[in-house]
């Protein structure tokens, strides 16, 4: 690996944890410049996932004014997030290479589509909340869940989903809500992480870089993130993601 190679991964990996931290598509980033150095996509995905766990803890840890007081919802939907993580790392690890490369442009896809679709879902869905404030319903575990297989076996844009549905079930303050979504995440991707370590191929050199640069993402995006232009974030992310589109196809 040559030293530009391992910058070029190195600052991914800063985007991708402020990104996952601020918005929650941080794999679009990370991902296609593991696919334009020349890493076969399950390898990518798998040391992808590994390496952006430390950045989940760095962005929770920048948001814990936001989870106090939320300690029993944090436990609710980080079982779902759990269960659905290890099922989604072992789909992974069962199915046949060829299809993750045949699945994973049409999740890139619906991931972009969430993520220009954002501001449109936040509106309406705060039109629709079902549960009293500082409840956690049944809606919110399950769907926690459901994400946390589709993050287990891919990932981009998880946050995103994982937003769009507490908000949509859960009545609170939307940065309480994302401060549930960055630690529901980091759940996943560390539950499928230790099944990668135990069953899979890790390329830990790059799974190194990623973590590091995702450390300090995470923090800058726990303290700086709100003040990114969402509008310049989504063409960065879109642009990346039509790119990965391509070159897995």
């Amino acid at each position: 690996m040559s030293p530009l190679h391992a910058a070029a991964i190195f600052a991914a990996g800063i985007a991708a944890g402020t990104i996952n931290t601020v918005v929650g598509s941080g794999t679009l980033i990370t991902f296609p410049t593991l696919l334009a150095f020349g890493y076969a996509p399950v390898l990518a995905n798998v040391s992808n996932t590994i390496g952006l766990v430390p950045g989940s803890v760095s962005g929770a840890v920048g948001y814990r004014r936001e989870l106090r007081g939320q300690g029993r919802r944090v436990i609710m939907v980080g079982i779902g997030s759990l269960v659905g993580g290890i099922t989604g790392a072992v789909l992974l690890l069962q199915l046949p290479a060829s299809a993750f490369e045949d699945i994973v442009p049409a999740f890139i896809a619906l991931a972009l589509v969430l993520i220009v679709t954002q501001r449109q879902l936040v509106r309406l869905i705060g039109r629709h909340r079902r549960a009293a404030a500082g409840g956690t319903p049944p809606a919110a575990v399950i769907g926690a869940l459901g994400s946390g297989i589709y993050g287990g076996y891919f990932g981009a844009a998880q946050g995103i989903m994982l937003l769009a549905l507490f908000s949509l079930t859960i009545d609170d303050d939307l940065q309480r809500l994302n401060a549930v979504k960055v630690v529901s995440a980091g759940l996943v991707n560390l539950v499928a992480g230790i099944v990668f370590v135990f069953a899979a191929h890790v390329n830990w050199g790059v799974a190194g870089l990623i973590a590091a640069g995702s450390i300090l993402g995470g923090a800058l995006g726990a303290r700086y993130g709100r003040r990114l232009s969402p509008g310049a974030l989504k063409v960065v992310v879109v642009i990346v993601g039509i790119s990965a589109i391509v070159r897995l196809l």
